[in-house]
């Protein structure tokens, strides 16, 4: 008899809040940014309003060679602290465009081993929302790209997904395994670093659509109800405490869930390591240091 599975969406109760994080914003001008006391300023003063005369134009003449010597005095002191300000903040602190996400991914799979990698493949960000275009031949080429990455093979599928400006994660766990199995461990767990949004919920019935169609164009033969009813966890994962966060959020969720998870998911034994106390946001900030120190230009 095969095993009854619920579709309905299952989470998991927090147990330890992360410490909140620091915010360090772009640094402030000196407080003599606004400076209006140098002669330039004066001069502007004492001349505006008035008609153009020889004065005026004298003047013209001596600011387009002479410099605010206030200005030229403070200008080596502000542009030392600005580039000491620029590097205290990591790149990944703002919201990361599609393919800038794309490119510290990139960076985190090279830092693997191939035998790590044999177990894992990511499915481009963008492949989701485009599959939700109701655009066929749009739907045909993510199908095609995703039937390249052989993810039947694999024990862990990456899914990133950015809609509504929001980044998640949505992980295929055990693909391969078959459905009708009464210990079988095909599951999904979706990490959302904003869980307040309801997410999950919202994007649900089109992820079921997205992975039954994956099934049919593979050429699986499971039953639609089996596939439809693959359990969907949302484990309570640390979570963001700005609206910019989300992007990094989710390239660290996958490094850490690559160090972290098991040869064999065992769904019985969920949620493993993924609680709220996983990492914490000091962790998440020597991480974002640490992949803007790999050098790629983003």
């Amino acid at each position: 008899m095969s095993r009854r599975r619920s579709n309905r969406v299952k989470t998991t109760k927090a147990t330890t809040v992360p410490a909140p994080v620091t915010i360090i914003h772009d640094c402030e001008e000196d407080e003599f940014a606004n400076h209006r006391s140098c002669w330039k300023h004066i001069a502007a003063l004492n001349t505006r309003g008035t008609k153009r005369n020889s004065t005026e134009e004298e003047f013209e003449l001596f600011k387009s060679n002479a410099p605010c010597f206030y200005e030229e005095c403070t200008r080596r002191h502000r542009s030392l602290r600005r580039i000491k300000c620029k590097y205290l903040v990591s790149k990944l602190s703002k919201k990361l465009k599609s393919n800038t996400f794309v490119d510290y991914l990139e960076d985190i799979w090279r830092g693997f081993s191939d035998e790590k990698n044999n177990s894992f493949v990511y499915i481009d960000c963008l492949w989701f929302s485009m599959y939700k275009s109701e655009n066929q031949r749009i739907r045909n080429s993510v199908f095609e790209s995703i039937k390249a990455k052989q993810i039947f093979t694999k024990k862990y599928v990456f899914l990133p997904i950015v809609y509504w400006s929001h980044w998640t994660l949505l992980i295929f766990c055990n693909f391969g395994e078959d459905l009708d199995s009464d210990h079988g461990n095909t599951c999904m767990l979706f990490l959302d670093s904003l869980k307040a949004t309801n997410s999950c919920q919202l994007l649900e019935p089109d992820i079921r659509k997205f992975v039954l169609d994956i099934y049919r164009i593979e050429g699986r033969n499971e039953d639609q109800s089996l596939v439809d009813n693959i359990e969907l966890h949302v484990p309570d994962v640390p979570q963001q405490t700005n609206d910019v966060e989300c992007g990094s959020f989710v390239l660290y969720y996958i490094q850490r869930f690559i160090e972290d998870a098991p040869e064999n998911f065992i769904a019985e034994d969920y949620p493993y390591f993924m609680k709220e106390d996983w990492f914490s946001h000091k962790d998440l900030k020597e991480f974002c240091n640490k992949l803007d120190s790999l050098g790629t230009i983003h």
